[in-house]
């Protein structure tokens, strides 16, 4: 169990309202209101290799992954595992059960020691209930949110090959990774094949595709991490 994982789990209680507050769906809500939720909210920890839910499942849980790293993928009809992405602390997995009643459209597996902390449908229900303006700023976040699903989705619009693996790198580097002097560090390993997932493309293609990217000085490895450069328009540097 490594450090994080001991900490939460010997004074997991103190860390609720921290945890709740992470949420990017309860962003800018009061800190009364996140006590009040902080008390309802399930948590659970997960080892690796563990499901939190299972493509199909009914979704009844929203999760924020407070420790660990989460792969999400989805079977084809083929029996061919797809990998949609990946999550880390600070994300939120689950939240189909925001609107009517659903199923998990994919899987969600550990990939090392795992901690989350969320609400059921009926406990997230129940605080709208009591307080109002939760579902207010909830809307407000969403929009945040669809705005910036778009921009994921304009990625995979991109005709070569080449720069849709440059945008989608970047992107889970934004995401997943860290920043410092150097740029963008993409510090975990992704397979060629995980990225041919990721694009829409076949293993050899997102092997010729880095090795492009490489000679353009657009992405580079320094050890095991890869400093990935921002593909041209993008306006927003990260802040280190």
């Amino acid at each position: 169990m490594n450090c994080l994982c001991e900490k939460l789990a010997a004074d997991i209680e103190n860390l609720a309202p921290a945890c709740i507050g992470q949420l990017w769906l309860f962003k800018d809500l009061p800190a009364e209101t996140l006590a009040a939720m902080s008390q309802t909210a399930v948590r659970h920890r997960k080892g690796k290799g563990e499901a939190l839910f299972l493509q199909g499942d009914p979704a009844e849980t929203m999760y924020l992954l407070k420790g660990g790293r989460v792969k999400l993928s989805k079977l084809a009809e083929s029996g061919e595992e797809r990998i949609l992405g990946y999550r880390k602390p600070g994300d939120v997995l689950g939240e189909n059960l925001i609107g009517d009643p659903a199923h998990y459209p994919c899987s969600a597996w550990c990939l090392e020691e795992t901690l989350v902390c969320g609400f059921t449908r009926q406990q997230f229900q129940s605080l709208l209930l009591d307080h109002p303006h939760i579902g207010l700023q909830v809307i407000k976040n969403m929009g945040e949110r669809i705005a910036w699903l778009t921009d994921q989705i304009g990625n995979l619009t991109v005709t070569s090959i080449e720069d849709r693996l440059h945008r989608i790198l970047h992107s889970v580097a934004r995401e997943q990774g860290k920043v410092d002097r150097r740029g963008l560090i993409l510090d975990f390993p992704l397979t060629h094949e995980e990225l041919g997932f990721l694009i829409g493309a076949h293993r050899v293609s997102v092997t010729r595709a880095m090795a492009a990217l490489k000679q353009r000085g657009h992405i580079r490895y320094e050890g095991k991490e890869l400093i990935v450069c921002p593909p041209p328009g993008d306006d927003n540097p990260p802040e280190e």
